[in-house]
């Protein structure tokens, strides 16, 4: 559009200038003749200006749009083709649904990996970091008939579990869990204060699987009354897999829109 209009600009001025000039010199018998020949001058100068913008213009324009490699061509198609697979999967796989009764408040952020859960309880604030699951096929092992309880564990798909416990002042209880279907296991107990500065390196009691079998029993229902429990990381393992889908999908557009740009 702007080439157009620079050429229209170009011969509404020519073309004037150039009729006067021949009124000037010429006779009314030989304005006829004359004025084809100034026609044809005209638009050889039209022309040679057209390309001579052309040429200027062209070059930028075919560099702003000029095609992708063909690599990049082909990896898009594929990530396409696997936005589809997966959208389709999700479609397929009905969404969780948060439980009547559920007592925790659920913060998911989209593109974080982690959700967290919070709850008032008696003058306790409870914060549950849930991290993505550890899914398990079930094929790996299969002819393993070993009963050992790690090994049973370690069959089964599983979600990582940050819980914090803090009052209104004072130091937190920090656990680290392991949910698994129908059981939650304490891998660590913390107190941790805010007060203490990053340079020091707090006592942090002994691995709770050390612990007095009673104290480890007390400590597990201590967890359960505040809603960490079996109904409720079975609801976040499902609710979790379905999150790892939705940001799948969300991290394979941000890479289609990368290679695209």
């Amino acid at each position: 559009m702007a080439l157009n209009n620079a050429i229209r600009r170009t011969v509404s001025r020519i073309v004037p200038l150039a009729f006067r000039a021949s009124a000037v010199r010429e006779g009314p018998l030989l304005r006829h003749h004359h004025s084809s020949a100034l026609f044809a001058t005209v638009n050889s100068r039209v022309a040679d200006l057209s390309r001579n913008l052309l040429q200027r213009s062209v070059p930028s324009l075919f560099h702003q749009y000029s095609t992708k490699p063909s690599s990049d061509e082909s990896l898009l198609r594929v990530i396409e083709s696997e936005i589809q697979c997966a959208v389709e999967s999700q479609e397929e796989d009905q969404a969780e649904e948060v439980p009547q009764g559920f007592p925790f408040k659920i913060e998911d952020h989209p593109g974080q990996q982690t959700i967290t859960l919070t709850r008032e309880y008696q003058g306790e604030t409870i914060s549950v970091e849930v991290h993505m699951p550890d899914l398990v096929t079930g094929e790996e092992n299969d002819d393993d008939d070993d009963d050992d309880e790690g090994e049973e564990r370690g069959n089964q798909s599983s979600i990582p579990l940050v819980v914090r416990i803090s009052k209104k002042s004072g130091p937190c209880l920090e656990f680290g869990c392991t949910a698994y279907p129908d059981e939650i296991a304490i891998d660590s107990l913390s107190v941790k204060d805010p007060e203490n500065s990053e340079d020091q390196i707090p006592y942090e009691g002994p691995d709770f699987a050390d612990l007095d079998e009673n104290l480890q029993k007390a400590f597990h229902k201590y967890l359960e009354i505040r809603g960490i429990k079996p109904s409720t990381t079975n609801f976040l393992h499902g609710y979790m897999v379905d999150k790892d889908s939705r940001e799948y999908v969300s991290w394979l557009k941000n890479l289609q829109k990368f290679i695209q740009a």
